[in-house]
């Protein structure tokens, strides 16, 4: 049994490098590409991201010292949120939207990992695949691994009143995909707002670019993220028990 829940999980990182390489071609990035925003706002963001990445180092160390056999299980969460936030589907503007993917880990492992998870995804894709860039990491790594995240978390706990554990997985990896691009355009917004409407006109603008194709990939997330957690029900039910996330 551990054999093959080994196997399957260097199949699905396997399949998830295919994706990558196979799906990234070049667009114009979802994330805020590099140089693009002023000066002061890409400050602005990484002093406000930097506490948050700190504490999830922290929390990092703590899961993995605590239980070092959860490590791959935290590489697969990586592989998620890299694969998915790298497949840049072409909006009806000539931008692109795309899944973000932190919401699995974030349920498995809480959203401060999941910043440090996500801040080294938008690293590698910003020198790898001109995907974001290294001026404006902070302001992607508020947006997708910190306000992501959090509400997924959130999201997540409150659903599970419910007793509905796949409608809470499904709802709050959906709605952590949308209030990722909420967040993003209410950071193009301030850096660029509007001669007419100001503020407020920019983050309608940009919010209305992005929801054409991102409603239907948030929901498209949620559920494939359902299916992951099915997946892993059924083949590391250990590790979903260690983290007290199912029953035995």
């Amino acid at each position: 049994m551990k054999k093959h829940k080994i196997f399957s999980l260097v199949a699905m990182t396997g399949l998830s490098f295919y994706l990558v390489v196979g799906a990234a071609t070049p667009a114009y990035a979802m994330h805020i590409g590099e140089g693009f925003l002023p000066v002061q706002w890409a400050v602005f963001w990484w002093i406000l991201a930097l506490p948050f990445f700190l504490l999830g180092l922290r929390s990092l160390i703590r899961i993995t010292q605590q239980y070092p056999e959860l490590k791959l299980l935290l590489a697969l969460c990586g592989a998620f949120t890299f694969v998915l936030s790298a497949l840049k589907i072409p909006s009806v503007t000539g931008s692109c939207s795309h899944p973000t993917g932190t919401g699995l880990g974030a349920i498995l492992f809480g959203p401060s990992v999941m910043t440090v998870l996500g801040g080294l995804v938008l690293l590698f894709q910003a020198l790898l695949l001109a995907h974001g860039g290294l001026t404006t990491l902070g302001a992607n790594l508020f947006s997708m691994a910190i306000v992501g995240p959090f509400v997924a978390y959130g999201i997540y706990h409150l659903m599970l009143s419910t007793g509905n554990q796949k409608l809470a997985i499904f709802l709050a990896s959906a709605l952590e995909n949308l209030l990722t691009y909420v967040t993003t355009s209410f950071q193009l917004a301030l850096a660029f707002p509007a001669a007419s409407g100001g503020v407020g006109g920019a983050f309608l603008k940009f919010a209305g670019i992005f929801a054409i194709t991102q409603i239907p990939l948030a929901i498209s997330e949620g559920l494939l993220t359902v299916l992951v957690w099915n997946w892993l029900q059924t083949y590391n039910r250990e590790d979903l028990i260690k983290l007290k996330l199912i029953r035995n």
